[in-house]
């Protein structure tokens, strides 16, 4: 089986199940496992690196209200690698190609492959993917393994948790400039490690909050986790920003209790590591939680020193 992957959850699904040599394209997205990168890259992004995270934004929303794709299918390349497989998503256009890119890429196919389209909303659905591209592949053994495993980290993290008496008021910022708070699988996540997600709904794609709704519903945790960033670039983007006085009477800026989260690799992708990113969570949330290294290097702390030295330079 030749399979191409159109976006980095999926790539990561399949690697878990062991189709390593199986895979023969990729996302330009797409960089774990590491051998990720030696696969050939078919889709491209039209937003510009050197774009600003303003810019991303506003281009983005321009491409979604005209009910385009973020994302440029390699038509050629797609043909040439000839899959008899592609996994991609409907889920959020800004992650992935259009079924209506790809529909147009497959055209050039005398023979048309076989077309996995993924549409998580939840935890659930996450790992019922995970099922089902086990399925569609004859992994299914595979598949329920990994859930096994999952399932196992995940029920001595609830048993860690109970024990806890702290139930954290946190806001999830999916993106800093303007502010969007996560949606879909994120307030679960939050849930499971402990905390309350005070703006976030589950089911719901990510939203664009104000400042002032921020502000408002005084979170004892902020998370900076804006969606395809890792921690330094998070933080680094936080430090960069100028924040107004009612900025800095929230709980969580007073007691230090921001943090920068790997958002690329454990929150913003629908795949196996989002059980490291709940981890990462209540590692954060609860300081008598005991987590892995992994999970601890997936949060930085965003130390009240660095902003204010930041604060005096500008």
């Amino acid at each position: 089986m030749r399979i191409v992957s159109l976006l980095p959850s999926a790539t990561e699904i399949l690697f878990a199940l062991g189709f390593d040599g199986e895979i023969v394209g990729v996302s330009h997205e797409c960089d774990f496992p590491p051998q990720a990168r030696s696969k050939r890259v078919v889709i491209h992004s039209r937003i510009p690196h050197e774009a600003s995270p303003a810019e991303i934004d506003r281009l983005v929303r321009e491409y979604v209200a005209r009910g385009e794709s973020v994302y440029a299918v390699d038509a050629q390349a797609l043909e040439e690698l000839a899959p008899d497989l592609i996994v991609t998503q409907d889920l959020c256009h800004v992650c992935a190609a259009s079924p209506d890119d790809l529909g147009a890429a497959l055209a050039r196919f005398a023979e048309r492959p076989e077309v996995l389209c993924l549409n998580p909303q939840d935890l659930g659905d996450v790992w019922r993917d995970i099922l089902w591209v086990g399925e569609q592949t004859r992994r299914g053994r595979a598949a329920e393994a990994l859930l096994e495993q999952i399932g196992e980290r995940l029920a001595l993290l609830e048993e860690s948790v109970a024990q806890t008496s702290e139930r954290p008021r946190v806001a999830f910022l999916e993106w800093l400039q303007p502010f969007y708070v996560g949606g879909h699988w994120v307030p679960e996540m939050i849930e499971l490690a402990g905390g309350h997600d005070v703006l976030g709904r589950v089911h719901t794609p990510s939203f664009r909050v104000t400042l002032e709704d921020v502000v408002a519903a005084a979170p004892d945790l902020i998370l900076i986790s804006p969606c395809g960033y890792g921690a330094q670039q998070a933080r680094d983007e936080y430090l960069s920003m100028a924040h107004p006085e009612e900025w800095n009477a929230i709980p969580a800026v007073q007691r230090g209790r921001v943090y920068a989260l790997e958002a690329n690799s454990y929150f913003s992708r629908p795949g196996p590591r989002l059980v490291t990113g709940i981890e990462t969570l209540a590692g954060v949330f609860h300081l008598g939680v005991q987590v892995s290294e992994e999970a601890q290097r997936a949060a930085m702390r965003v130390s009240p020193q660095a902003v204010s030295a930041r604060a005096a330079s500008v």
